[in-house]
């Protein structure tokens, strides 16, 4: 079993930051890409950043400049660096994860985390 927790959501201002964090635990598993997607009310569910093992990063273009993803394989973690932030950023925003686990990749999901920009 592997899971994913997040932690690092908020209230913060425009204009503001706030770093998400997401954590795998488990056993016998090896990841391979990471990223964050976000979904805000109403709207479907939406890519923001994805982060290779190698370290190649893949951005939304409305977050590009803004955001940044970042991970640590020994610590099984990935990051979201989120600056100037704007009240669209605002999403319940989830981490995910391909990870490779008895000889089977799939795809893992973390709770969700809320970010809400407003002032």
């Amino acid at each position: 079993q592997v899971q994913l927790v997040e932690s690092g959501g908020g209230l913060v201002q425009p204009g503001g930051s706030l770093r998400l964090s997401c954590a795998a635990s488990g056993s016998d598993f090896s990841i391979y890409t990471m990223g964050w997607y976000r979904q805000a009310p109403g709207k479907q569910r939406e890519l923001v950043a994805t982060i290779t093992r190698g370290g190649s990063r893949n951005y939304a273009a409305s977050v590009k400049g803004r955001f940044t993803i970042s991970r640590d394989n020994a610590k099984n973690t990935v990051w979201l660096q989120m600056n100037s932030l704007k009240p669209e950023d605002t999403a319940v925003y989830y981490c995910n994860a391909d990870i490779l686990r008895l000889s089977l990749v799939s795809g893992y999901w973390g709770q969700g985390t809320q970010v809400t920009v407003s002032s």
